[in-house]
């Protein structure tokens, strides 16, 4: 896994922008539509779906903070400056990974958890309904 250093040194890796508040609601509405696609798929296109389900809820809290990130590693990376949980971070990574094999090199990678990818939604979602100006102020100072 990259680490935050490396990741504001990449073109298009960590940058502080302005707060995108309205892309916000349209990262997590993605998400709870893809949420709604991943319960009707099967195969390998649930892997991708739930992975971007999560994805797009995550990124919903990088943008309400101001935050630009196009690796995907990079953007899980800043889980730890939230309050997810060692395993919610784990969990992250497994599914990007899982999605990696399953999308390009066409691995089964077995079933992914309906109520794993649900909790991390909601956990997002709770995460972003807490997040202040404060805590916003503190995460783009950590980053600077």
């Amino acid at each position: 896994m990259v680490n935050l250093e490396w990741c504001k040194k990449q073109i298009r890796g960590i940058e502080l922008i302005q707060r995108k508040e309205h892309l916000s609601r349209s990262y997590l509405d993605e998400a709870h539509e893809s949420f709604e696609a991943f319960l009707k798929n099967e195969g390998k296109w649930k892997v991708v779906i739930g992975y971007y389900a999560c994805y797009n809820s995550l990124y919903s809290i990088l943008m309400k903070c101001g935050i630009k990130s196009e690796i995907h590693d990079c953007s899980i990376n800043l889980m730890g400056l939230f309050d997810f949980s060692l395993e919610e971070i784990e969990f992250m990574k497994d599914l990007k990974k899982k999605r990696i094999d399953t999308q390009y090199y066409l691995k089964e990678v077995g079933q992914v958890s309906l109520e794993k990818v649900k909790k991390f939604i909601l956990k997002c979602e709770s995460i972003l309904s807490e997040l202040n100006e404060d805590k916003i102020r503190s995460v783009r100072e950590k980053l600077k």
